[in-house]
C-alpha cells in the first residue's frame, strides 16, 4: 500500500518516522522547500529564532516527552520556567493566579475576593454549566482575576470576543484551589501549570533539531516544492496533482489545514460550508538582537494590555546561549492578527519598527541596544474554537472519513495541540494503522 502524507510539518515527519520503522511505503508531499511548518528555526548574523513562536519541549505524557528527548540525544538543555505577565506596567508571576501578592492591594483583594464569591456560586449552583468561555473564566476564577488577566489576554490573542468562544478547550487551562490562591495572595511561593515548570530546549540548532532529526532517514520519502492543488479518486487510487505532476497513492494521511484540504477535493455543499467558516489566526513574528549580554533572566512574558501589539515575548538566549552571539541576547515578539487584515499588511520594517518603539516605551528593552531584526508570518497559527468550531469540524471529519481520507494534527484535525500533542496524536495513529493490518 502506498501512501500520501500531506504536509512535512511536526506531525507529518512524526507519522513518516513511524511509518519507515514498520516498513510501509509512503511519501510525504510539502509545498516548501523546508520542512517543519511553524517549527523552522531562522539562524542569521549570529541569531537564532523559532519563525512559529517561541517553542518549548515539555508533556504530561511521560513517553512522548521521552520520544523527543530521544530525538535531541543530548543536545538539549533543561530550564526552569521563569515567566511573567506584564500587568499596569509591572512583572506578575506566570500564571496570574499564582502572583497575586505582585499585584497591588486592590487588585490582590478583588482577585482574592472574586474567585471565594465564584466558588460559592458553584456551591450553591452545582449544576451550572458555562455557556462559552466567558462566563467559564469567571465560573472557575472569579470575576477579578477573569475582568484583570483571562479575558483580556485571550480577546487580545484570539482576535474574538470570549463571549463568542467556546469551552471545548478549556480542559488545557487549570482549576487552581481555594489554598493555592490565599497563598498566592498572601505571598507564600506556589506553582502553577507544574507540567512545564521545568522544560527543554535544544543545546544547538533551535526547535527546528527536531524536524531535522525526524528528516534523517526519510529524504528519498519527502517530495519538496509540492503545491497541492487538486485530489480526486480514480478508482481505488488517490490521484493528487500540482498543477503540473500528478501522483497516485492507495491512501492519503493529511495533516494540512481543513480548509485547503477541502479546497484541493474540491468538496461543495455544507462541508464547503462549513469548511469556510473555521476559524484560523495569524502569526507575525519579530526577531530583535541586543548588543546587551544578558537582557533579563526571563524565559517569556505575556502582554494582555491591548495597547502594545505583541502578546507575547520571549528571550531564546534564555533558553540556550547557541541563540545568540556572545555578548548579545535576543527577543521574540508574537503578534496574531487575522490573515490579510491591517496589521498583516504592514510592512516588514513597520511591524518592527512599532514593536520595537512600544517595547522601548514600556521600558522592556532599550531602542538603542537593537542591533538586528526580522519579521515572519505564518496564515495559520491558533485555532479559535467559536460557537461553531466543534460542529463545523465534526461535519468535515465525517465526510472525509466517509471517503477515506485520514486527518491526523494541529490543522487537519483543527484542535489547539501542542508539539506534545501532534506528536502523540501522530504515534496512536500509526499504532491504530498497524493493528488493523
Amino acid at each position: 500500500m502506498r501512501i500520501a502524507i500531506l504536509g512535512g510539518g511536526l506531525t507529518g515527519l512524526t507519522l513518516g518516522y513511524l511509518l519507515k520503522q514498520n516498513g510501509a511505503e509512503f511519501e510525504i508531499l510539502e509545498r516548501e522547500h523546508e520542512c517543519g511548518g511553524l517549527m523552522k528555526t531562522l539562524r542569521e548574523n549570529g541569531f537564532a529564532f523559532d519563525c512559529g513562536g517561541s517553542h518549548i519541549i515539555f508533556s504530561k505524557d511521560k513517553f512522548i516527552l521521552n520520544f523527543m528527548l530521544s530525538l535531541l540525544g543530548d543536545n538539549k538543555i533543561k530550564n526552569k520556567r521563569n515567566s511573567k505577565i506584564f500587568y499596569g506596567g509591572t512583572y506578575v508571576k506566570y500564571p496570574f493566579e499564582n502572583g497575586l501578592a505582585d499585584l497591588s492591594r486592590q487588585d490582590n483583594f478583588e482577585c482574592l475576593h472574586g474567585f471565594v464569591l465564584s466558588l460559592i456560586k458553584k456551591a450553591q449552583e452545582p449544576a451550572r454549566t458555562p455557556k462559552n468561555f466567558k462566563e467559564w473564566c469567571h465560573h472557575a476564577f472569579g470575576a477579578g482575576i477573569a475582568e484583570k488577566y483571562l479575558i483580556p489576554y485571550n480577546e487580545k490573542i484570539w482576535k474574538f470576543q470570549t463571549d463568542k468562544i467556546s469551552t471545548d478547550w478549556v480542559q488545557r487551562l487549570p482549576n487552581p484551589s481555594l489554598e493555592d490562591i490565599i497563598r498566592s495572595s498572601l505571598g507564600c511561593n506556589t506553582e502553577g501549570y507544574k507540567h512545564q515548570l521545568f522544560f527543554y530546549y535544544p543545546k544547538f540548532g533551535g526547535i527546528q533539531t527536531l524536524i531535522k532529526t525526524l528528516e534523517n532517514g526519510l529524504e528519498r520519502n519527502i517530495v519538496r516544492d509540492y503545491c497541492i492543488t487538486r485530489i480526486r479518486k480514480e478508482g481505488d487510487k488517490w490521484i493528487i496533482s500540482n498543477d503540473g505532476q500528478a501522483r497516485s497513492y492507495d491512501r492519503i494521511i493529511s495533516t494540512i489545514p481543513l480548509p485547503d484540504l477541502v479546497k484541493a477535493l474540491q468538496i461543495n455543499g455544507a462541508v464547503k460550508k462549513a469548511a469556510d467558516n473555521l476559524k484560523c489566526n495569524s502569526l507575525i513574528t519579530v526577531f530583535l538582537g541586543l548588543r546587551v549580554a544578558k537582557l533579563n533572566n526571563f524565559s517569556w512574558v505575556y502582554i494582555p494590555n491591548k495597547s502594545l501589539v505583541a502578546h507575547r515575548i520571549s528571550f531564546p538566549s534564555n533558553y540556550s546561549p547557541d541563540a545568540a552571539p556572545k555578548g548579545r541576547s535576543s527577543v521574540l515578539a508574537e503578534i496574531t492578527c487575522n490573515f490579510e487584515d491591517q496589521v498583516w499588511r504592514m510592512k516588514d520594517v513597520d511591524i518592527a519598527g512599532r514593536v520595537c518603539e512600544e517595547l522601548h516605551q514600556a521600558k522592556i528593552l532599550s531602542k538603542r541596544d537593537i542591533c538586528y531584526w526580522s519579521v515572519k508570518r505564518s496564515k495559520y497559527a491558533y485555532v479559535v474554537y467559536d460557537l461553531d468550531h466543534r460542529k463545523n469540524v465534526r461535519l468535515i471529519h465525517k465526510h472525509l472519513k466517509n471517503i477515506g481520507v485520514d486527518v491526523v494534527g494541529r490543522f487537519s484535525e483543527f484542535e489547539y495541540l501542542n508539539m506534545d500533542g501532534c506528536i502523540k496524536h501522530a504515534h496512536a495513529f500509526v499504532d491504530k494503522l498497524h493493528n488493523h493490518e
